[in-house]
């Protein structure tokens, strides 16, 4: 009998039935398919009501307008499991390209591996910093020196390296760098290149024109493909990746950015899609560009790259991504289609990339602003860096008798600079 026609009370029924007739255990089997069904049928239910023409396109047009016919090719929801296949192969290459490439180009530029101090083991230390806190207080402190027979500067000391410790060397960081720029450079060139002849790249509003029935190019496919398996290997490797301040907004980033690429792909928003990701394209690569001379020391080529960096990111995502994509995807479309759910869905997208656009900007604008009035060198401020262990190099110097030049004197000892325990 098929079960898939037919009512689950009347299956209910038939098994209460049949227990006089069979075994427990044929009873069993067909009371285990009752709640599968259920759930099929409850699925079904979810994706008609997902899928609904009137939430995704505007009254009058559906899904019927994009099967292909007459050699016209159009994007389809299932195409975008081919993003998983490119993100694992995107995972692979980047192992490839960071040992074979990132590497020897770091060893070039003069980038070496830091070799970190390991801290003395101590259980109650270790405890409290991977329990309680990494910064402990001065009550704790106090309490710790009681419990390990330690003094105070022996163990700030001690949790001073072991936060070095944790914290990714400068080589990690290049060769994470690297990689970016080179998928960076490479999206952009290709998007330059997908879009070079476009009418929607100079007149934003041609890329309505014919909506939804917009034909799919092949460079189109292969742009949208690449970027989304790129995000999404992104997010895969983001727990092993450098971990820094703004780790949330990279979060909300990536899974703005895949939900965004991948809901303008179903919709056939290609055009208004190209032109988001080449706007995004167009700055990070001078970005990751400037990471990478900062990893290696030439603070002059970093400075400058990073200034240019900060103007192209000011005018493609202040200026141009929120008054003119924006005003395409928001105001424009109003005139032609009466507000749908889709249409709203895609502007709240474009308004959380814009909110990440506006805190990665101050951000940003700050750098920019120390480097042009003071002598400050342009560094990454989401990155965290080694804190300096001065306090241990003195006690060294103790140790051996000697008292340190530079150190103001006092009772005929040097004085040691206790601000690091006001970080603590």
């Amino acid at each position: 009998m098929c079960l898939y026609n037919v009512d689950p009370i009347y299956i209910c029924f038939s098994s209460q039935v049949a227990f006089d007739h069979t075994s427990f255990s044929e009873v069993s089997c067909h009371c285990e398919i009752i709640p599968t069904h259920s759930c099929r049928i409850m699925l079904e239910w979810l994706s008609e009501v997902f899928w609904q023409e009137r939430l995704w396109f505007p009254e009058g047009l559906g899904w019927a307008d994009l099967e292909d016919r007459d050699g016209r090719v159009y994007a389809k929801p299932r195409d975008l499991w081919v993003a998983v296949p490119i993100a694992i192969m995107f995972l692979v290459i980047r192992q490839v390209f960071e040992r074979f490439v990132a590497t020897p180009l770091a060893s070039m530029l003069g980038v070496k591996e830091t070799v970190r101090r390991r801290v003395t083991c101590n259980q109650t230390l270790e405890s409290h910093f991977c329990n309680a806190s990494k910064n402990p207080t001065q009550s704790s402190v106090v309490k710790m020196c009681k419990e390990t027979g330690w003094t105070e500067r022996q163990i700030q000391r001690w949790f001073r390296q072991r936060r070095n410790q944790d914290r990714p060397n400068v080589l990690k960081k290049f060769r994470e760098a690297c990689w970016r720029f080179a998928f960076y450079l490479l999206s952009f060139i290709g998007g330059l290149y997908a879009l070079i002849d476009k009418p929607w790249l100079y007149d934003l509003e041609e890329m309505w024109k014919g909506f939804p029935t917009l034909t799919l190019l092949p460079s189109q496919y292969w742009y949208y493909m690449l970027e989304l398996g790129f995000y999404m290997s992104l997010l895969f490797s983001v727990a092993s990746d450098v971990k820094r301040k703004d780790f949330k907004e990279q979060i909300i980033h990536h899974v703005a950015t895949i939900t965004l690429i991948s809901f303008s792909w179903c919709v056939n928003y290609i055009r208004a899609g190209t032109l988001i990701m080449f706007v995004h394209d167009s700055a990070d690569y001078l970005l990751e560009s400037a990471k990478m001379f900062n990893y290696a020391r030439w603070k002059n080529a970093c400075n400058y790259i990073f200034i240019l960096f900060a103007a192209i990111f000011i005018i493609t995502r202040l200026i141009i991504f929120p008054f003119r994509i924006m005003y395409c995807t928001w105001v424009y479309p109003v005139t032609l289609y009466a507000p749908f759910f889709g249409y709203y869905f895609l502007n709240g997208l474009l308004l959380v990339l814009q909110c990440l656009h506006i805190f990665w900007a101050v951000i940003v604008i700050r750098m920019a602003l120390r480097f042009l009035t003071t002598e400050w060198s342009v560094e990454d401020e989401r990155s965290d860096k080694d804190e300096t262990d001065e306090s241990g190099e003195e006690d060294e110097g103790m140790k051996n008798g000697e008292i340190k030049k530079n150190r103001p004197i006092q009772n005929g000892q040097a004085t040691y600079n206790n601000n690091h325990s006001k970080k603590d």
